[in-house]
């Protein structure tokens, strides 16, 4: 059975009762034993056995500790959330067990090496067919990410209508589980199949070589058996996506191109982001589709409480997320889980010392569009776009909901929530030299 930081056990209601006469302990050093007991354990002040959100509780104070450099402290709370914590347990101690392995390396400067280990193990265990298993069963059980598939989908299939050669540059790490859909629409299509080439951009190495080939030999199989004309290419070895040109693209004249990036844009750093948007621009794209998890860790990084707080605020929603969508015993929720716990070190404990393309530093739809805006206007969604994302979301449990774009907001686009919180945004673009009458007007 894996273990925490040290080792870990079950939920025990003594240190939940234990951790808050230390806090109170803490902040009144001049209290009485006895008072310290009784307010502990009076319901108007909470009971902390009762506490739903006690693992956050701990969590928080841990952080401010370490901000803080209260080594007593420190010690103190990361010993309570080791034996409270559990990779196995309930969302409390999936968040503590994850958590206090990032505060651990925080508090001791070991970040790094953490994710080198976690990232390692995590590629011997990998294989193409246990990744696509995986993918496919997150996207029968939540809307996560088929959400950004079908409102990239239907802005492309907009913006493309009545082109007759099609290029697709697809910057995501997706095993392209988003185009057997796109694939089908197009061989449906009233008018003369158009021929589609698909260009993978893989900025990641494991995905290269034979994983790259089967996901190629899969969308080939499918193109044919669609009566799709189909091409297929693969581009890798990047250090930067910034690199990416119309030529090492293999861009034609008369193709019509979209770019679809799919949690593409938080792996590159924060500083080259503009770099990689004018980029994006020269290419001479009809549309550009983003997705992206609405958390903001960029302006909140050099402030660990406040990135923290904001990191804790978008796991614990997809924690909670996977509580809801999994048995408590999935194999699957597990490795989803245990990905998580690679993004959370890297936020947490890492301080940019990470490369480009394993970065996790997010932003919201506000901030995205504030750095699209300058090169970009907004290319809104049709009605049968969004009538597909509202079907799409029928299929899954109660929950979940769309949030379409308001006037006057900051971000277009639309909104996947969560129990009335957002957590990814989905958007598509046209360069702002480029923009063409709507094919409704």
């Amino acid at each position: 059975m894996e273990k925490s930081v040290f080792f870990s056990k079950p939920t025990n209601n003594f240190l939940v009762t234990n951790y808050v006469h230390y806090l109170i302990n803490m902040q009144n050093p001049n209290q009485q034993p006895h008072e310290n007991s009784s307010r502990s354990q009076s319901p108007e002040n909470g009971d902390p056995i009762s506490d739903a959100k006690w693992a956050s509780r701990l969590l928080r104070e841990c952080a401010t500790a370490i901000s803080e450099k209260d080594s007593t402290k420190i010690h103190h709370l990361l010993w309570m959330l080791n034996e409270l914590a559990s990779p196995y347990g309930d969302c409390n101690q999936k968040l503590a067990f994850y958590f206090l392995q990032a505060l651990f390396c925080k508090a001791t400067d070991t970040g790094l090496r953490c994710y080198k280990t976690l990232s390692s193990a995590a590629e011997k265990s990998k294989s193409f067919d246990s990744s696509r298993k995986l993918i496919l069963k997150f996207q029968e059980v939540s809307p996560w990410t088929t959400f950004g598939h079908v409102a990239s989908n239907g802005a492309i299939l907009e913006a493309l209508d009545g082109e007759s050669k099609l290029h697709i540059i697809d910057i995501s790490h997706t095993f392209c589980t988003q185009w057997p859909t796109l694939l089908e629409a197009l061989a449906t299509r009233n008018d003369e199949t158009p021929h589609l080439k698909l260009t993978v951009v893989v900025t990641e190495s494991t995905l290269v070589k034979s994983v790259m080939k089967e996901v190629a030999q899969r969308m080939e199989k499918f193109a044919r058996l669609m009566g799709v004309p189909f091409e297929f290419n693969v581009i890798s070895g990047l250090n930067h996506l910034k690199e990416l040109t119309k030529e090492s693209l293999n861009i034609k004249e008369a193709e019509a191109v979209a770019v679809n990036c799919i949690g593409a844009l938080r792996k590159v750093e924060v500083e080259e982001r503009g770099a990689v948007i004018r980029m994006l621009q020269s290419l001479n794209p009809k549309v550009v589709t983003i997705v992206e998890h609405e958390a903001d860790f960029s302006s909140t990084r050099n402030d660990f409480v406040k990135c923290f707080e904001e990191c804790l605020r978008f796991y614990t929603l997809y924690f909670e997320m996977l509580d809801e969508s999994f048995p408590i015993t999935s194999n699957e929720r597990l490795v989803i889980e245990r990905e998580c716990s690679k993004s959370i070190v890297k936020v947490l404990a890492c301080d940019n010392q990470i490369g480009e393309g394993d970065g996790e530093t997010r932003e919201r739809g506000n901030q995205w569009s504030e750095r699209l805006r300058e090169w970009f206007s907004s290319f809104p969604l049709n009605d049968d776009a969004v009538d597909d994302v509202k079907s799409l979301l029928k299929r899954y449990k109660v929950g979940w909901s769309l949030v379409l774009p308001q006037e006057n907001q900051e971000s277009p686009g639309i909104y996947l929530t969560w129990r009335d919180e957002p957590v990814v945004w989905a958007s598509a673009w046209k360069p702002r030299e480029k923009l063409m009458e709507r094919h409704d007007q």
